[in-house]
């Protein structure tokens, strides 16, 4: 929620919200997977009132591991959705 905050009070810039994904399943599975992180969370910036012209999002599935090591820890890190800052409108 503060992130959603912020993102609300602060209006000079865009947000890229990322879907990522562990290592686990088909490329195909963790796309869809990543999209619907992404997704989630773009959905819940909305209904926050955050501008939808204020926000985008893609699924990296698991292409773009946080932590590359092959643990459950690491699984847990790469499973999120991660915001990218964006020059404003």
């Amino acid at each position: 929620m503060e992130d959603a905050s912020y993102i609300m009070e602060t209006v000079n810039f865009r947000v890229l919200i990322e879907g990522h994904c562990d290592e686990r399943g088909t490329i195909d599975y963790n796309l869809a997977l990543g999209e619907n992180r992404a997704l989630a969370v773009y959905n819940y910036l909305i209904n926050y009132g955050v501008d939808t012209g204020r926000l985008e999002y893609v699924s990296y599935g698991k292409e773009r591991p946080f932590d590359p090591a092959h643990s459950e820890q690491a699984w847990g890190q790469n499973r999120r959705a991660h915001f990218r800052v964006l020059p404003g409108n």
